[in-house]
């Protein structure tokens, strides 16, 4: 959904902007933009606001962990399709320490053991595989994307975890909105940030898109290594 990719960019981004992108699909992905944005304000930020005020920060920490963890296996299929032995044995290593020892992933037990999380999908799969990006594309409730990422999409849908159904709507829609909720009253703090840009559709795109390059470049900045500034302002608890 909107929120979650502008929670997964915006929980990223660098403060520098490139040359604008050629957008072809401009006026279908601005009034994308503007239906996921009345969803958010709508009701998406009005329940991870709840959320926050009611849930203990712990009991949060733990939800985003265990979510965290289910992403594991992802992340490992992945790790193996690009060629990357070692981080798969990491992102193993990290599954079963905090599936066995941390709970079923409420407690990152792997982190502190040197083994920090990373993710990959299978976007970057096909764009290691030398698959084009094609045209940035803003997708309904899912938010920004490309083409190539739009259909990296398909296979993790029907084989992201065990609670993942497409066939059970109860489960999916259960497990989907928690996670969602959880992981967007994490960023509120990202409303402060977008009402200080001129066009916000514009920010979230080049911001989008340079961060898929690093992530697909392995140069991004893992999460534990990241300045603790840009936590404190983005990842509020």
């Amino acid at each position: 959904m909107h929120a979650l990719m502008v929670i997964l960019v915006l929980s990223l981004a660098h403060p520098a902007m490139a040359a604008p992108s050629s957008d072809p699909l401009e006026s279908f992905n601005r009034a994308m933009y503007a239906f996921n944005d009345v969803f958010d304000r709508a009701l998406l930020k009005p329940l991870a606001t709840g959320y926050r005020a009611i849930i203990p920060s712990p009991v949060r920490r733990g939800v985003g962990n265990f979510f965290r963890n289910l992403g594991e296996p992802t992340t490992f299929i992945n790790d193996l399709l690009q060629g990357k032995p070692a981080r798969a044995r990491q992102t193993l290593d990290r599954f079963l320490l905090n599936s066995s020892i941390g709970l079923v992933g409420l407690i990152d037990i792997a982190t502190p053991l040197g083994k920090p999380a990373h993710e990959e999908d299978y976007g970057q799969t096909l764009a290691v595989w030398g698959v084009p990006s094609g045209p940035y594309l803003v997708l309904p409730f899912l938010g920004p994307s490309t083409v190539r990422d739009g259909v990296g999409k398909i296979p993790e849908f029907y084989m992201a975890d065990p609670l993942w159904q497409p066939d059970n709507l109860t489960v999916t829609v259960a497990r989907f909105s928690l996670q969602l909720i959880d992981l967007r009253s994490k960023l509120l703090g990202v409303d402060r940030i977008l009402q200080m840009q001129v066009d916000p559709y514009l920010f979230l795109r080049e911001t989008y898109l340079q961060q898929r390059n690093a992530q697909i470049s392995d140069s991004a900045t893992p999460r534990a290594e990241r300045p603790g500034e840009l936590e404190k302002l983005l990842l509020e608890e």
